[in-house]
């Protein structure tokens, strides 16, 4: 069985704002068929990354291919075999869905019928309703279904669940696992490390505009025994007590390089019992959340509504 081709990939890509570097050597790749969630906080330069990746951003070294075309010279031939799906906006505020995604097909030579689009996102009992008018996640479903209109054979999907209930959540999840399936190369851009853990074959966290680490959720976490207690204990005493290695990840947040038992429990507690100290959050293995805040230093934050993120620059088409 032969290597599943690379749809999307960026090699030793450098995007500058001035004297700033946004990405820096960035490489990745992303074969047909597979969703990355692509990770970091505001400002490491995911969005920079995604959108030289769309074709709306010339990069200002290396290299850039998508479906094994250059996104700026060869734009209007990957336009029509690209779907990208916006955080926010993106339609006219009195347009509904219907009119919307009827707008969209007429875009491309062989569309998804739209109202096969409404039913399957649960929009059709709003698809008269004006843009303005829907939910925050009506809104969302739709953005998604104008990314999948045109049959895409690569799909950007920045933040698609930001501010979705649950059931939505679910709908949108099920869509993009069906277009994995179908051999559609998806890049998730995202904020919350669930929906990452739920849908991506691989995770890659861009930190000040490098790429930290990258890997299957198998290989980014590990195992061990984690607990939270107070910062700046004595681990290398902790370790002699337990017989293993203990590093402090983060202030008050503790690795054992150790697998769990009754035994190994008993002497943590007794151990911190001695000092005064509380044990808190004791677990088994790690969770993509320990992986990112050991590389980040702190948990991302998903902009409130007060303060929304900056909308992302470029058209859909």
């Amino acid at each position: 069985m032969g290597a599943v081709p690379v749809a999307i990939a960026s090699d030793q890509l450098v995007v500058r704002y001035g004297d700033v570097v946004a990405v820096d050597q960035l490489s990745l790749h992303v074969a047909e068929g597979e969703v990355l969630a692509l990770l970091g906080p505001n400002g490491a330069g995911k969005t920079s990354a995604v959108e030289t990746m769309e074709g709306y951003r010339s990069p200002d070294a290396g290299q850039v291919r998508v479906l094994g075309l250059d996104p700026i010279a060869d734009h209007a031939k990957l336009v029509r075999q690209m779907g990208v799906m916006l955080q926010q906006g993106g339609v006219y505020p009195v347009m509904t869905p219907r009119q919307a995604l009827r707008l969209f097909a007429g875009y491309y030579p062989d569309p998804v019928p739209p109202d096969s689009l409404l039913e399957r996102l649960g929009l059709d009992h709003v698809a008269s309703t004006p843009w303005r008018r829907l939910s925050g996640g009506e809104q969302q479903r739709l953005s998604l279904s104008l990314a999948l209109i045109g049959r895409p054979s690569v799909l950007f999907l920045d933040e698609p669940t930001a501010g979705v209930d649950l059931h939505g959540r679910a709908a949108i999840r099920e869509v993009i696992q069906e277009q994995a399936a179908s051999g559609v190369a998806i890049v998730l851009t995202t904020h919350e490390l669930a929906e990452a853990e739920a849908v991506a074959d691989r995770v890659a966290i861009i930190h000040r505009g490098r790429l930290a680490i990258e890997g299957s959720l198998a290989e980014l976490v590990g195992g061990g025994v984690r607990f939270s207690a107070p910062a700046d204990l004595d681990t290398t005493s902790l370790g002699q007590a337990l017989g293993t290695s203990v590093v402090e990840a983060t202030p008050g947040h503790y690795v054992i390089d150790a697998d769990a038992s009754p035994t190994l429990v008993a002497a943590l507690g007794g151990w911190l019992a001695e000092r005064g100290a509380t044990l808190d959050q004791l677990r088994s293995g790690a969770t993509l959340e320990d992986t990112y805040v050991a590389i980040v230093g702190e948990l991302a934050q998903v902009p409130s509504e007060s303060a929304p993120a900056p909308r992302r620059r470029g058209r859909r088409r």
